[in-house]
């Protein structure tokens, strides 16, 4: 398959060992003598008044890549404010 960076930014990740809908990608991490994806980085939803962080999504993470939504198996990212 096929994907321009622009349409991964399009799709929203989702972690399934919880079910928590992190965001959208906003930026990749290469590794140019490889030529391969390192991590995608995520901006994380945050409060009014709490910082804004970022999940970093390591390449071998990411379970699935569907038509609407990126499907990523991470226990131990930040769980949103609720």
């Amino acid at each position: 398959m096929m994907i321009m960076f622009s349409d991964l930014c399009d799709k929203e990740v989702v972690n399934v060992c919880d079910g928590t809908v992190l965001g959208f990608v906003s930026d990749a991490e290469f590794d140019t003598e490889c030529g391969r994806i390192i991590r995608l980085t995520v901006p994380l939803k945050c409060g009014l008044f709490s910082k804004k962080s970022n999940a970093y999504i390591r390449w071998d993470c990411i379970e699935r890549i569907g038509e609407d939504v990126i499907l990523v198996r991470h226990p131990q990212l930040p769980q949103k404010d609720r």
